[in-house]
């Protein structure tokens, strides 16, 4: 069709009808008056609108399918984030019954004593307070925590406040170089001097070069001049090695403490000393020696006959 002028009113005049019918067709909605017409082309055009449909599919299903991966994948972290709460939750009961035990086994070494102890949790470790062997504990002189008191656990010494803060405190362990603490043997009652030697057991010097020590044998603190730093009695370690004496007027023995101190959690301060050395009765009873099997011997006895002869040639 050639340019004219009347061909470019009738491209003018259709624009202007297709803009009408599309303005009724939107505000008319459903009941629209083109409705019919609409009906007529998709009848006309629904194969061909399908037959494409058939060849897009596989890119939407594969769309899809991302779509799902990734709810599946949001399930999977929901239920992940969920088992490991329960886990989180396990740990925690378990380590609430473990800090039971200790806070029990402590109680009761508190009471054996007779030593008025306060609580606390160790809140940091050494490394913050140079190379010495300490840790810190969450209650300060508001607690009633002084300088040079004697702490403990349910296992036995751990060592003896050094700093203390309003809210906090410094611990020296027992295990380190610069601790020394007075001991007593179990039973014999020998004194020595023990010295912390790091992860390594603690050395004793024990005052008699004669005194008979054993591995198995046990010590306690001696004590100090008013309680302080060390309270009497409290669980220091087993002998594991004797050194020779070679004469000399002291002995040296080796002691693996009770305490693991690098598993330290809940420990005691002791604020009141007893009123009466304990001596050994803090430390936990002995456990007996497993009993021997007795073994089962068996005696044969030949049976004499009444004529005097063996019973198997008077059968014979």
């Amino acid at each position: 069709m050639r340019d004219t002028r009347e061909s470019r009113l009738l491209l003018v005049l259709l624009i202007a009808i297709a803009f009408a019918l599309i303005t009724v067709d939107i505000r008319a909605g459903e009941e629209s008056p083109v409705d019919g017409a609409r009906k007529a082309a998709a009848a006309v055009f629904g194969p061909v609108e399908k037959g494409v449909a058939t060849a897009v599919d596989p890119v939407a299903n594969a769309i899809g399918a991302v779509r799902d991966s990734d709810e599946r994948h949001n399930r999977i972290t929901r239920l992940e984030h969920e088992n490991s709460l329960l886990k989180t939750r396990m740990g925690s009961d378990e380590r609430a019954k473990s800090r039971i035990r200790e806070l029990d086994e402590m109680l009761k070494r508190a009471g054996a004593g007779q030593y008025g102890i306060k609580g606390a949790e160790v809140i940091a470790i050494g490394a913050a307070q140079g190379f010495s062997w300490t840790v810190t504990i969450d209650a300060g002189s508001k607690d009633g925590i002084e300088r040079d008191m004697t702490v403990l656990n349910g296992d036995g010494l751990v060592g003896r406040v050094t700093t203390v803060g309003p809210d906090t405190s410094t611990v020296l362990l027992a295990s380190d170089p610069d601790f020394t603490v007075g001991t007593r043997l179990e039973a014999s009652g020998e004194l020595g001097f023990a010295t912390g030697q790091g992860d390594r057991p603690l050395a004793v010097q024990m005052l008699n070069g004669r005194a008979k020590v054993s591995p198995g044998d046990r010590l306690v603190t001696f004590g100090s001049r008013a309680n302080k730093p060390f309270v009497p009695g409290v669980p220091l370690g087993e002998v594991v090695r004797v050194d020779p004496s070679n004469g000399g007027l002291t002995r040296t023995i080796h002691v693996r403490p009770f305490v693991g101190f690098s598993r330290l959690d809940i420990v005691g301060v002791v604020v009141v000393p007893p009123r009466e050395d304990p001596r050994d009765t803090v430390l936990p009873p002995k456990p007996e020696p497993p009993k021997p099997t007795p073994t089962v011997t068996v005696t044969v006895t030949p049976t004499p006959s009444v004529s005097g002869r063996p019973a198997d040639e008077e059968e014979r």
